[in-house]
């Protein structure tokens, strides 16, 4: 996926529903989004087709009723998602994010201790 073919924030419901579920009936996405956004099922049909023309996801068409499964994993859209971000947001630099993180919430112990564990464990990596 580029970015042109970016997923837009109503194509991320359908999404983690794939990611959760997969596979899973078209109908039963519409059924699930329509209880928790309240979305008319044309408009999630809509978000399906798009996601199927970004290739974002396959509609196994042999199959009846039609079975959606994901083509692109959780953690690369993600991956692409915070890279976007990141550019757009703070210049391509993680390390601004993380600082204006860390000036502006208040962390926990805990949450201070597992910064360190992941910043340890990602220099230990380089060697």
């Amino acid at each position: 996926m580029n970015k042109t073919s970016k997923i837009s924030d109503a194509e991320w419901q359908v999404m983690r529903i794939l990611w959760e579920k997969a596979p899973i009936t078209s109908s039963e996405i519409v059924e699930i989004l329509r209880l928790r956004t309240g979305w008319g099922p044309t408009t999630i049909y809509t978000l399906i087709n798009r996601l199927v023309n970004k290739k974002a996801i396959t509609i196994d068409k042999g199959s009846s009723p039609n079975v959606c499964r994901p083509l692109l994993s959780q953690q690369g859209c993600r991956r692409e998602e915070r890279n976007f971000f990141l550019k757009k947001v703070y210049d391509g630099s993680l390390n601004l994010l993380l600082m204006n993180i860390l000036e502006d919430e208040e962390l926990s112990e805990v949450e201070i201790d597992e910064l360190k564990h992941i910043l340890d464990g990602s220099k230990n990596k380089e060697r």
